[in-house]
């Protein structure tokens, strides 16, 4: 029953990551969906997004908070290096 509910959560977080994904374009970057383990996102921020300052401020304060709102089980993201 737990890997069914991780594929309907996976499914979630992929379409947030597909809504999310044309506002970090607008500033030149890219988020990818890595995976989904142990009430973990981790994703991958590219282009603009890898190498900003704000990185860390994106992740928890803003797509942490949005993943939360849909998937309340989620208890933090990483960002995977490149």
């Amino acid at each position: 029953m737990e890997k069914k509910e991780n594929i309907k959560i996976e499914d979630k977080i992929k379409d947030m990551v597909e809504t999310i994904r044309p506002y970090l374009n607008m500033d030149g970057g890219d988020i990818e969906y890595v995976k989904y383990e142990d009430n973990i996102v981790y994703v991958k921020l590219t282009g603009a997004c890898s190498n900003c300052l704000g990185q860390d401020s994106t992740l928890n304060d803003s797509l942490l908070v949005m993943f939360q709102d849909e998937v309340p089980e989620i208890k933090g993201i990483i960002n995977v290096p490149i």
